[in-house]
C-alpha cells in the first residue's frame, strides 16, 4: 500500500461533529480533540500499567522477551491506526478503542477469564469485554466529577465487541445495537480484526521463540510456509530469528492489505456513505474469501499445538486454581479483602470479589494466593 492509496476523511467515518458526547458533560479539550483525550485517559489509566503484567500466552514471570497484554495492546493500537488511515477512518477513535480492548482481561489470560466465569456462574457471571467496559465506566478512580474515565460514547460502543441480550438491555443505549441488529462504527469493527491480526501472528512469533512450537511444524501451516518461501527466495540462506521477523512480518502486512482491500470493496458494494449507512449495513470490514481459510488454518495450528501444548496446560490449570482458590476465600470470608473492596462487597459481594481479581497482575495474584493459602505466609 502507498501512501498515495489512503483516504482521507472518508465521508463515513466518525467525526466529532457526529460524536453522541459523554455521559458526564466537560469542557472541550484544548490542543487536541475528544478521541484523543480518550487515548490519553487510557494510557494514563491503571488498568493500562497493569497489562504490562498480564499474560498474553505465557505467564509474565516465564521470560522478558515473551508479549504481555500491554505489548499486545500497543501492537494492536499501531496495526488499527495504519489500517484506519488507509480507509480515511478516524484515527484517533480506532487507536482508542484498540488501546481500551483488554483492559478488563483477568490475570492469566483466557485461562483466568474461564476460572473466574465459572465462580461467577450464579452471579452474573464474567466476561472481560464486559469488564473492559466496566473498567472504563466506573472502576478507574482518577477524576474528581466521576467515576470512570468518562470516555465518548464511541470509543465505548467499540470496547464492547459482543454482548448478550440480557446484559445488551442492562446496558441501554450503550448496548442498543445487541437488540436492534445495527453494527457499530467502522472503527470499532477495525481494531475487533486487527487484534486478531496481531494476536495470531505474534503468537507464532512467541512460540517459536518459546521453543513450544517448531519451524519444521508451521511449513504445514500453508500461509506461513508461503511466505516463509518468499523470505527464502529474497534473501537465500537467511535463518534464525532474522528468518521467523520477516516471515512474521510479510504475513501481518499480507493480511492487512488483505484487509483493506476487501474493506474498501465492501463499503463499495454496499452504496455506503454515511456513518448511518455504516449502522445499517452488515459487518463492512472483514478478510477476503481467499485469505479466510488460510486464518482459520492458522488458528487451528495454534489452538492444538501452542495453547494446547502440555507446558501451556500446566500453566493455565494451576491459573485455574489460583483464581478459583481466590474466589472462594473472599466469598467465605469478605474481610480478607483489602478495605476499599470490602466495602463494595457489602453491596455485591460477587460483583466486588470479580473487580478485585480481574484488576490482578498474573504475579500479584500469584503472591495474594501464597499469603492465603501457603504455610509460612503470614503476612
Amino acid at each position: 500500500m502507498r501512501v498515495s492509496d489512503a483516504v482521507q476523511g472518508a465521508s463515513y467515518a466518525v467525526t466529532e461533529a457526529l460524536s453522541r458526547g459523554r455521559v458526564h458533560a466537560e469542557s472541550p479539550p484544548v490542543g487536541r480533540g475528544e478521541f484523543q483525550r480518550d487515548r490519553d485517559r487510557i494510557v494514563h489509566s491503571t488498568a493500562f500499567r497493569r497489562l504490562e503484567y498480564k499474560t498474553q500466552v505465557f505467564v509474565n514471570h516465564e521470560g522478558d522477551l515473551f508479549r504481555t497484554r500491554l505489548t499486545h495492546s500497543i501492537e494492536v493500537a499501531q496495526l488499527t491506526r495504519s489500517v484506519a488511515r488507509a480507509l480515511g477512518l478516524n484515527e484517533d477513535l480506532a487507536e482508542a478503542i484498540a488501546l481500551a480492548h483488554d483492559l478488563g482481561h483477568t490475570p492469566f489470560g483466557h485461562a483466568g477469564q474461564d476460572a473466574l466465569h465459572a465462580c461467577m456462574k450464579e452471579h452474573g457471571g464474567f466476561e472481560h469485554n464486559l469488564q473492559s467496559l466496566r473498567t472504563v465506566e466506573l472502576l478507574e478512580d482518577r477524576y474528581a466529577a466521576f467515576d470512570g474515565l468518562n470516555l465518548t460514547f464511541e470509543t465505548r460502543e467499540g470496547i464492547l465487541k459482543h454482548c448478550s441480550r440480557p446484559n445488551a438491555e442492562r446496558l441501554g443505549d450503550i448496548g442498543r445495537r445487541f437488540i436492534d441488529g445495527t453494527q457499530p462504527s467502522l472503527e470499532a469493527q477495525l481494531a475487533n480484526l486487527a487484534d486478531e491480526i496481531a494476536y495470531n501472528n505474534h503468537d507464532v512469533d512467541d512460540g517459536l521463540r518459546s521453543g513450544l512450537i517448531t519451524l519444521e511444524q508451521l511449513d504445514g501451516v500453508p500461509i506461513f510456509a508461503s511466505h516463509r518461501r518468499e523470505v527464502e527466495r529474497r534473501w537465500p540462506g537467511l535463518g534464525g530469528r532474522k528468518l521467523i521477523s520477516e516471515t512474521v512480518r510479510g504475513m501481518v502486512n499480507a493480511m492487512a492489505l488483505d484487509l483493506i482491500g476487501q474493506t474498501r470493496a465492501n463499503i463499495a458494494a454496499a452504496g455506503v456513505v454515511t456513518l448511518d449507512d455504516v449502522r445499517a449495513a452488515s459487518r463492512l470490514v472483514a478478510y477476503s474469501s481467499d485469505l479466510q481459510p488460510r486464518m482459520r488454518e492458522l488458528k487451528v495450528f495454534l489452538r492444538d499445538n501452542l495453547y494446547h501444548h502440555y507446558q501451556v496446560l500446566r500453566m493455565t490449570d494451576k491459573a485455574r486454581r489460583i483464581v478459583g482458590d481466590l474466589f472462594g476465600a473472599f466469598m467465605a470470608d469478605p474481610r480478607l479483602l483489602p478495605p476499599q473492596y470490602q466495602e463494595k462487597a457489602r453491596g455485591d459481594k460477587a460483583r466486588a470479589i470479580a473487580d478485585y481479581i480481574a484488576g490482578m497482575t498474573d504475579r500479584y495474584a500469584m503472591k495474594e494466593h501464597r499469603r492465603l493459602f501457603a504455610v509460612g505466609e503470614i503476612h
